[in-house]
């Protein structure tokens, strides 16, 4: 993959996991539990750069961290997180005081934006599709005036309940053509809920387009993750019973960000049957009220 990039990280109560952005921007995501995450955006013998919006600066000599102090939620269907992002050419740290899993989501990029703290409450949630092909999409990190800020990272979260069609119809973005379709690689990472003892399953398509060659028909888990370069992408079939869970990461050589996708031609005939179904009831997820899992 040339532009998208992720890193899932477990981490023990108290563990600490440190990186350098690199030519990448990146969004910290919490999966499950809370952290704390510092941003050092220059480099030690620089002068500090102004505190972002919404950050606690730790007092200090020198070049003074931002700190992110990220709630978290108790799991991926207990409703939208709050977020941090950091900018390339810095240094992170993600440190858990009760542990947890957290998602890196990140892209190359060139230009370098402030590290800022992205709440909860700004995640625009929207329920896309209906009947059987209904899903949730919180749009933490989307393209478009109302989106998050990025130079070329889009990232966005999908839950389907279980026995429904997501990312259907087929679509692909692989191919610039302004106005139409933007070129844009994704990553899918998939949770998917158990039922009772039993561990979730789903199945994920992707097909050869005019522009590309990946071909994959994979049995999905939590943890696995599907590589798109290019093709036609979907459907997302969550088995019965098994909801699924989603995290979609994008990014491209496009001057714009933006996420313009095709419907392929044997499929896109579905939206038309939308305007005469509800959306599955099931829909939206509860959003969790949970104690502080730090």
């Amino acid at each position: 993959m040339e532009w998208t990039r992720l890193r899932v990280l477990a981490l023990e109560p108290g563990e600490a996991y440190a990186f350098p952005s690199g030519e990448c921007e990146w969004i910290v995501l919490p999966l499950s539990g809370g952290c704390e995450v510092r941003c050092r955006e220059a480099a030690p013998d620089a002068e500090p750069a102004p505190p972002a919006r919404g950050a606690q600066v730790e007092a200090g000599p020198g070049n003074r961290p931002q700190v992110f102090e990220l709630r978290g939620r108790i799991g991926v269907f207990g409703g939208p997180t709050d977020f941090a992002y950091v900018p390339r050419d810095a240094h992170t740290e993600i440190r858990s005081a009760s542990g947890g899993r957290f998602a890196l989501a990140g892209a190359r990029c060139t230009a370098r934006l402030p590290a800022r703290y992205g709440p909860a409450a700004g995640v625009a949630v929207e329920l896309r599709g209906a009947g059987t092909c209904s899903r949730q999409v919180n749009n933490f990190a989307a393209a478009g005036p109302d989106g998050f800020d990025c130079d070329r990272l889009i990232a966005v979260e999908v839950l389907t309940p279980g026995g429904n069609w997501s990312s259907h119809p087929p679509h692909k973005h692989d191919e610039h053509h302004p106005g139409e379709e933007s070129r844009l690689e994704e990553i899918y990472w998939f949770e998917i809920a158990p039922h009772g003892d039993t561990p979730g399953f789903g199945y994920h398509r992707v097909s050869p387009s005019p522009a590309g060659k990946t071909d994959v028909l994979a049995e999905v888990r939590t943890g696995d993750a599907v590589l798109i370069p290019d093709g036609w992408h979907g459907p997302s079939i969550a088995a019965p019973g098994h909801d699924m869970y989603y995290l979609n990461v994008m990014a491209g050589p496009g001057e714009t960000r933006e996420w313009l996708i095709r419907d392929h031609p044997d499929h896109g005939w579905i939206r038309g049957t939308w305007r005469d179904q509800a959306v599955d009831p099931r829909l939206p997820f509860p959003t969790t009220a949970a104690e502080d899992p730090r």
